[in-house]
């Protein structure tokens, strides 16, 4: 662990050590067994499996064809020219990866085109929080999951952050298009190639001693409860946030934004009978599998830094800095994840958006009349215009690749 800086390791190791699993096993090692019902599924059924121990075999067995064979390099280039959901796939693709593609981005019986139309107006029209919970609030949420910051950190893309955050907005983002599941789209593309990056992690990362001296007795990562744990942190979590800030949202635009999530989880490979069918069995799995896991780790602190670095020096044309990004990601998590993450404590900055938020929300959706709003509020509500901004235009730069390797020591 000597990579990872003294000071994220003394930060990490106080709020360790004051929940009292300093060295032990991974949380998600230790949660009460599995018991959620797949009857609360999209399929109505299934084996009740822990997922805990499922992984997505097809894919996981075709990517270590790919790996052995060193075709990485050419798959990627392939790879690069789709782009679009009504894109054939490659045909310079080697055969068994094509065959596979061709039957991975078939959308699922189940998917319903009024809904991911009814979803995409509703992204559209709300995507100034969907874009602030997912992005900054998600990925304060996905540091403190020690699985996946260990994944994450461990990793190929763990080496370079602005990289790799900007790959994952590529896919949030492209969820959120108004044509995302739309011919012209993208949703279909980037979560095919995201379920094949995965697939190539969960080869790769056992070989790297720093993932295996941290893993918690995991031998195979990315489980599908970690996916799901992942899902959670982002569709569920922003739900739940949304109702705390009281944006007014109709039953249809719920059930529609439920829907885009679900026809994506299937896209990245997660099974139909772990796939929640309603919000109330999303909430319900949510609460078994992502709440005992969260926690912290060194490297989920040393991610933590480097986001919100990024974040705060892309901010910075508009006047803002690095006190400020850290109250509003603060506010956004709860002082008990802010702290896992080793978040600074920002007291005038923390008080000012606690006065100011509610009303900046009350005054974007015509409940109150501006001049009610704080000047303060402004000033934070150009902080996620410009986040909203960066990682839009970062998400057009990058390709989603597949790695040939952990990350370099």
């Amino acid at each position: 662990m000597d990579h990872l800086s003294r000071r994220k390791m003394l930060i990490a190791g106080g709020a360790l050590g004051a929940s009292g699993v300093f060295g032990a096993a991974s949380p998600a090692t230790a949660r009460s067994s599995w018991t959620w019902a797949p009857s609360g599924s999209v399929a109505g059924s299934g084996s009740a499996t822990d997922p805990q121990w499922v992984w997505d075999d097809e894919a996981d067995q075709l990517l270590g064809d790919v790996l052995r064979r060193g075709d990485v390099p050419r798959v990627n280039a392939a790879l690069r020219t789709w782009t679009r959901n009504d894109q054939p796939v490659p045909a310079d693709l080697p055969q068994d990866v094509r065959e596979f593609m061709e039957q991975a981005r078939r959308l699922p019986s189940w998917a319903d085109r009024d809904k991911l139309e009814t979803a995409a107006r509703f992204n559209k029209t709300r995507g100034f929080y969907l874009n602030i919970l997912n992005g900054i609030g998600g990925g304060m949420l996905s540091t403190a999951i020690p699985r996946e910051a260990r994944a994450v950190y461990y990793s190929q893309g763990g080496a370079d952050m602005e990289d790799r955050v900007a790959k994952t907005s590529k896919l949030g983002f492209a969820v959120g298009d108004l044509n995302a599941y739309r011919p012209d789209g993208k949703c279909v593309v980037e979560a095919v190639k995201t379920r094949m990056v995965h697939a190539a992690v969960r080869n790769l990362l056992p070989r790297s001693p720093g993932w295996s001296q941290t893993s918690g007795g995991q031998t195979i990562p990315i489980s599908l409860a970690d996916m799901l744990v992942t899902w959670h942190s982002l569709p569920t979590y922003t739900m739940r946030k949304m109702r705390e800030w009281k944006v007014p949202v109709t039953a249809a635009e719920w059930e529609a934004y439920l829907h885009v999530w679900q026809v994506t989880a299937h896209l990245l490979g997660i099974r139909e009978d772990y796939i929640p069918a309603t919000w109330a069995a999303a909430e319900a799995q949510s609460d078994q599998l992502l709440e005992p896991v969260l926690g912290p780790t060194p490297e989920g602190v040393e991610l933590t830094d480097i986001l919100l670095g990024q974040l705060a020096e892309q901010t910075s044309p508009g006047g803002l800095d690095r006190p400020l990004v850290n109250a509003f990601a603060r506010y956004l998590v709860g002082n008990r994840i802010a702290d896992w993450d080793g978040i600074p404590r920002e007291p005038f900055w923390e008080a000012a958006i606690k006065t100011a938020w509610p009303p900046l929300v009350a005054a974007r959706e015509g409940l109150i009349k501006l001049p009610l709003v704080p000047q303060i509020a402004w000033t934070i509500d150009e902080a996620a215009r410009q986040y909203i901004l960066f990682y839009l235009s970062k998400g057009e730069e990058v390709h989603i690749e597949i790695p040939e390797a952990n990350r370099p020591f």
